[in-house]
């Protein structure tokens, strides 16, 4: 395994940073590879990649019912995974980390059973128009059924909150507000902190979708007081298939299960069932076991190197990014949002998205095309789709300066 303990001790190198990376070694289409799609899945640390298959090959058995050792194993490696993510977002107690597959997941165990319990006709929740279709979808769902509806915060053209709309949303009708913490789309960094404070001054409960921030951003749940934060593993340099949920202990408590089955009980009769305690009751069947153990080990990963370096390195490689595309002819950047990071979306005049995807990939250099998930937003931007360069921890300059190379080519096809 290669040392991950290196880049924290002697400041942010990111040369050796890439070593741990073994995808990153290959060519693409004859190209050295450039990873630039972070923002839909980020690669994996050989720190990663060795702890899931050491559990596999070492550990592997079912948690929390078995006796016998290797179950023993895998059970403390799950539980302490669970520990390392509360340590991670600073929840107060493992008991508010409830393992999911996915962010998504996580949105819609709090749309169906917090959001159903709350929600009845006339009632509002509120969500941005920068949100993923995650976070629009669920609450669509939950409104119809329950004749509640849905307000719309409205964003400037730079691709930040109306702040003050905001503020003019939240009624004696609004029982949840939904927010993005950072936009997939526009990099945009909302000030979840102010809104928490704001919504709870009326008594509303807040989620924040941390999809796209937990990896670039220190995130204190007991600082912004978030009620609810629900992230992903696979864009935190883990695995797929492995989430979280983080709810404040006493709503969660207050909140039916979502699922039913094996370990979400604490007994069963044909005539009733009782329900196991946080945060069992919210995970229902054999969980990704692997998973988890791949996202603690991701996390401790990121920890060794240091938040405050990953987010100062992508700082410099945005402000980067932003002036050298801002170079290319008939490029505009779409989101430029003083607050914003890690994410350069664009588009360029006579050419569609998916063909700039395209001519770029064959030059080795993976970005993303399309309305990634958020079509609201691009009806809002008067826009199809973008182009999306998305960053991480690994990146160059160089890389950026291949884009940009790439771009140039992409000009002198399609003129």
């Amino acid at each position: 395994m290669t040392s991950i303990a290196a880049p924290s001790q002697v400041g942010f190198n990111v040369r050796w940073i890439r070593e741990d990376f073994p995808i990153l070694r290959q060519t693409v289409h004859g190209k050295p590879l450039v990873y630039l799609d972070n923002a839909a899945t980020a690669q994996k640390p050989r720190a990663v990649l060795d702890a899931l298959m050491a559990y596999y090959s070492e550990d592997n058995a079912n948690v929390h019912r078995g006796v016998h050792l290797l179950s023993e194993r895998a059970t403390q490696a799950f539980e302490d995974a669970r520990a390392t993510v509360q340590r991670f977002i600073n929840a107060a107690s493992a008991r508010e980390i409830v393992f999911t597959r996915n962010a998504t997941e996580g949105i819609n165990l709090v749309a169906q059973t917090f959001g159903r319990a709350r929600l009845g006709p006339g009632d509002e929740v509120v969500i941005s128009a920068m949100e993923h279709h995650s976070n629009i979808v669920p609450w669509q769902m939950v409104c119809e059924e329950k004749g509640a509806s849905l307000r719309v915060i409205p964003i400037t053209d730079e691709g930040a909150l109306q702040i003050e709309e905001y503020e003019r949303l939240l009624g004696s009708h609004t029982r949840l507000v939904s927010i993005v913490h950072l936009s997939n789309v526009l990099g945009t960094i909302n000030p979840v902190r102010q809104m928490i404070a704001m919504a709870h001054r009326r008594g509303v409960p807040v989620l924040i979708d941390g999809s796209q921030a937990t990896h670039h951003m220190a995130v204190d749940v007991q600082a912004l007081d978030a009620d609810f934060y629900v992230f992903t593993g696979h864009k935190l340099y883990g695995p797929t298939g492995i989430g979280v949920l983080y709810g404040k202990e006493r709503l969660l408590d207050e909140m039916p299960p979502y699922q039913g089955g094996g370990d979400m009980i604490s007994s069963v009769t044909f005539e009733k069932t009782t329900y196991n305690v946080l945060p069992y009751k919210f995970e229902a069947g054999t969980p990704n076991i692997a998973g988890a153990v791949g996202l603690a080990a991701a996390v401790d990963y990121i920890t060794a190197i240091g938040m405050d370096r990953i987010t100062a390195h992508e700082r410099e490689l945005l402000a980067y990014g932003t002036a050298a595309l801002s170079g290319v002819p008939g490029l505009t950047l779409i989101g430029t949002a003083p607050e914003k990071a890690s994410v350069l979306s664009f588009v360029m005049d006579g050419v569609h998205s998916h063909d700039i995807g395209t001519v770029v990939d064959q030059e080795g250099v993976a970005i993303r095309t399309g309305h990634h998930c958020a079509q609201p937003l691009m009806q809002r931007l008067g826009i199809p789709a973008t182009a999306r360069a998305s960053l991480a921890l690994y990146n160059t300059r160089e890389e950026i300066d291949a884009l940009v190379a790439a771009l140039h080519k992409v000009r002198e096809l399609f003129t």
